[in-house]
C-alpha cells in the first residue's frame, strides 16, 4: 500500500512539474538560473577565503614555532656552555643547575621540533587546499562570465522564438476554414493555380496550331493593305507619310569647269 501511494505521489509530482514547465516563462527561469550561479560563485569564494585564511594562520603558527625553536636552540647551547664553565671553575653546584636547565630546555626543544614538523605538514596541506580553492574560484568565475554573456544571446533567441511562434499562428490562421461555406486559403490558391495552368496550356496549344498561323497571315495582310490605303490618302492630300522610310540626303554637286560647246549655227531665214 505504501508503495502504491509513493508511485501515485511521484506521478502527481511529475505531472505538476510538466505543467509548470509548459507554463513557466523562460525569461524568468533564465534570470533564476543566473542568480543561482552568482550565489554559488559567492559561496565558493567565501569557502576559498576560509581555506586561504586557514593556510595563512598555519603559516603564522609555523613561523612562531620556528622562532621559538631557534630561541630554544640558542638557550640550550648557552646552558651547556655555562654548565661547562662552572664545572671547569670547580663550582659543581652551578654546573649541576645549568645542566638541569639545559636538560629542561632540551626537552622543550624536542617538543617544539615535533610541533614544527606537524605545523609544516599542516601548512603544506593548507597551501595545497588554498591553491585548489583559488583555481576553483577562477574556473567558476570564467563559467559565470560565460553564462552572463550567453544570457543576452538566449534572451535574443527567446524573442525571435516568440516572434516566429506568432508568425506561425498567423500563417496557420490563413489556412483554417472561416466558416462552413467559406473555402480555405489553400483551396482557393490551388483552384486559381489550376485554372491558370490550364489557360497557359491552352494558349501554348493555340500558338502552335496551323489555324493560329493562318490567322496571323490574314491579320498581317489586312494590316499591310490598310497601310497602303493610308499612304495613298496621305499622298492625295499632300501630307508627308511619317511611316515611309526617309530618303537619303543628296550628295553635294562637285564644281567642274564648264565644257566649251561648239557655236550653234544660226538658221537661215528661209528655213
Amino acid at each position: 500500500m505504501i508503495k502504491f501511494f509513493r508511485r501515485l505521489w511521484n506521478y502527481i509530482t511529475a505531472g505538476a512539474n510538466s505543467k509548470f514547465e509548459e507554463k513557466a516563462d523562460p525569461k524568468i527561469q533564465l534570470e533564476q538560473a543566473i542568480t543561482e550561479a552568482q550565489d554559488q560563485h559567492r559561496r565558493l569564494k567565501e569557502h576559498a577565503a576560509n581555506v586561504i585564511a586557514q593556510q595563512k594562520q598555519t603559516e603564522l603558527q609555523l613561523n612562531r614555532a620556528m622562532e621559538h625553536l631557534e630561541k630554544l636552540n640558542a638557550n640550550a647551547r648557552q646552558a651547556v656552555k655555562m654548565a661547562d664553565a662552572a664545572a671547569k671553575s670547580g663550582d659543581n653546584a652551578k654546573a649541576e643547575e645549568y645542566t638541569k636547565a639545559a636538560e629542561t630546555i632540551a626537552t622543550q626543544l624536542i617538543a617544539t621540533e615535533s610541533q614544527v614538523e606537524e605545523l609544516k605538514t599542516m601548512h603544506y596541506s593548507a597551501t595545497q587546499a588554498a591553491d585548489q580553492a583559488k583555481a576553483a574560484v577562477a574556473q567558476n568565475g570564467q563559467l559565470l562570465q560565460k553564462k552572463l554573456s550567453e544570457r543576452n544571446q538566449l534572451l535574443g533567441r527567446l524573442e525571435q522564438a516568440k516572434m516566429q511562434e506568432q508568425m506561425n499562428k498567423a500563417m496557420e490562421s490563413l489556412s483554417e476554414t472561416v466558416g462552413q461555406e467559406v473555402p480555405t486559403f489553400n483551396e482557393v490558391r490551388d483552384k486559381i493555380e489550376t485554372r491558370y495552368a490550364r489557360a497557359k496550356g491552352m494558349g501554348e496549344l493555340a500558338d502552335t496550331s496551323v489555324e493560329s498561323r493562318m490567322v496571323e497571315i490574314e491579320e498581317a495582310a489586312a494590316n499591310l493593305e490598310a497601310q497602303d490605303r493610308l499612304s495613298a490618302i496621305r499622298a492625295q492630300l499632300g501630307i508627308e507619310d511619317a511611316t515611309a522610310p526617309a530618303e537619303p540626303a543628296a550628295e553635294p554637286a562637285v564644281a567642274t569647269e564648264p565644257a566649251t560647246e561648239p557655236p550653234q549655227q544660226q538658221p537661215s531665214p528661209g528655213t
